[in-house]
Parts: structure tokens; C-alpha cells; sequence
């Protein structure tokens, strides 16, 4: 998984190394595919990504990820127009 995010294979959320998943941060499926291009992923472990606390059923922890990813793509390819016109809003 290659992230502008984060270097570190640990969950972003807790740290831990057990049971990783790679979160695609903006997701649906044209968002999904343009997550991947851009490194907008985190790793999280299974609970901080589908558990009762996960970012699938955790709007704050979803909208923070998504406000944090959006910040990176504007430091790294460009202003907020470029990441609206792609991902069809802006978090910030």
C-alpha cells in the first residue's frame, strides 16, 4: 500500500501491527479508484476499521480521516478546486 498519509505499516488509529487492513479513505467506486492513485489510504486494525468503534460506523473519525487526506492532497498535487473537481467535495 503506498500512502501520502502514513509510512508506517500500524493501524493509524491505535498502533497496533495485529490484523491490518488498508482503508481507502474516500471511497464509492470512482472515489475508491482515485483514493488508490492519489495515497489517500491509512492502515487500520480491524476494530478501528469495521469494528463498533471502526470509521465505517464512526461519522467523527470518518469525516477527520477524510479533512486529514484532503489536507495532504493539497499539500502534495495541488489546490482544494483540483481535489473538488475529483472526489465531487471538499471536507475543509
Amino acid at each position: 500500500m503506498e500512502s501520502i498519509i502514513q509510512k508506517e505499516k500500524q493501524c493509524y488509529a491505535c498502533g497496533t501491527t495485529y490484523n491490518l487492513h488498508d482503508h481507502h479513505i474516500i471511497f464509492g467506486t470512482a472515489n475508491r479508484r482515485n483514493s488508490e492513485r492519489f495515497g489517500l489510504k491509512v492502515w487500520l486494525c480491524q476494530e478501528h476499521h469495521t469494528g463498533s468503534t471502526g470509521v465505517h460506523l464512526n461519522r467523527d473519525f470518518d469525516l477527520y480521516l477524510k479533512k486529514l487526506a484532503q489536507e495532504h492532497f493539497e499539500a502534495e498535487f495541488g489546490a482544494r478546486n483540483e481535489f473538488r473537481s475529483i472526489f465531487g467535495k471538499s471536507y475543509l
